[in-house]
């Protein structure tokens, strides 16, 4: 079984694997080189860094399961085949984000970037800035990278948190996620609006010109979730006013071309796509991928399946 790896770090780290099963051969090809992939059965990849190089994995002859170093599937799910597996890194990528959302948030609220510029230019002056503690926030999405957030938030007690999702409902722990039509409403409330949704055809640009302009004047909009969610052209037009402030790890286009307004908008905090790049993520994703080739090589299930070879859902 051959199986196709981003870097050489992950072939010594399936190195066990191979010792297991003498016929795995482990071949690095990364799905944004320009070289043609080799045939294989399993490709364990990242995202592409740009939308036209998702179609890649389909040229991929005799390729039987691709096994992601992260959560979201929605980019390759247009390409591929229905006899080909899929399944995620669920479980490493959760507290990475959520951890880079504070991260954003803070800093923008507590205006780092403005330090930054002072200590450039050794100049010593004192500023009062906003603060979590006290800030009334809403996080779009309770999945994963929801739930993770909304648990550091309240650490900073009392920040007021209200989660919205695609359903409204009631979870085991008895707290109320409100369903996405009560979004309208409830942004008009929010000091802070954090998102952590995935791109399916539902949240595609779910916070839209119309959310943004109930938006109260000054409420911060953090995304980690995916650039699409967010209007692109209608953050751009609010950050331009002056009404809003924002601080993205994921953006639409993305990557950002040279140019774009984003990149020097007053009020606007940029990463690159940055929130799950831990060496602790890593470490999980890697041990994962091991695991998933291990399975995948004796003919077990894989874990966190999210389609069967075959085309079955998990």
């Amino acid at each position: 079984m051959r199986v196709l790896v981003p870097d050489a770090r992950l072939v010594a780290a399936l190195a066990p694997a191979g010792a297991d099963h003498p016929d795995l051969d482990v071949v690095v090809w990364h799905v944004d080189s320009d070289a043609e992939p080799p045939a294989a059965e399993v490709l364990v990849t990242e995202r592409p860094s740009a939308r036209e190089r998702f179609d890649r994995p389909a040229r991929i002859h005799r390729l039987r399961h691709i096994h992601l170093l992260s959560i979201g599937y929605e980019w390759v799910l247009p390409h591929l085949r229905p006899d080909v597996g899929l399944s995620n890194s669920r479980g490493a990528v959760e507290d990475a984000t959520a951890e880079f959302a504070l991260t954003l948030l803070l800093a923008s609220l507590r205006d780092l970037p403005r330090a930054h510029v002072q200590q450039r230019e050794q100049r010593w002056s004192g500023y009062t800035t906003r603060s979590l503690h006290g800030a009334r926030v809403l996080v779009l999405g309770h999945g994963g990278v929801g739930s993770a957030v909304v648990r550091r938030i309240e650490a900073f007690a009392p920040a007021a948190v209200t989660v919205v999702a695609g359903r409204d409902r009631t979870e085991d722990d008895g707290r109320h996620v409100h369903g996405a039509a009560d979004l309208p409403a409830l942004v008009a409330d929010a000091d802070v609006v954090v998102v952590t949704l995935p791109h399916t055809p539902q949240t595609e640009r779910i916070v839209d010109a119309d959310v943004m302009r109930r938006m109260r004047d000054g409420a911060l909009l953090v995304n980690v979730g995916r650039g699409a969610v967010v209007d692109t052209e209608a953050l751009v037009a609010e950050l331009r006013a002056g009404r809003l402030r924002a601080a993205l790890d994921v953006v639409d286009p993305e990557p950002l071309p040279p140019g774009h307004p984003l990149w020097d908008l007053p009020g606007c905090l940029l990463a690159p796509h940055n929130g799950g790049s831990t060496e602790e993520f890593w470490r999980i994703a890697t041990d994962l991928a091991l695991a998933q080739v291990r399975r995948l090589a004796s003919g077990q299930v894989p874990l966190n399946l999210i389609r069967a070879e075959g085309g079955a859902w998990g």
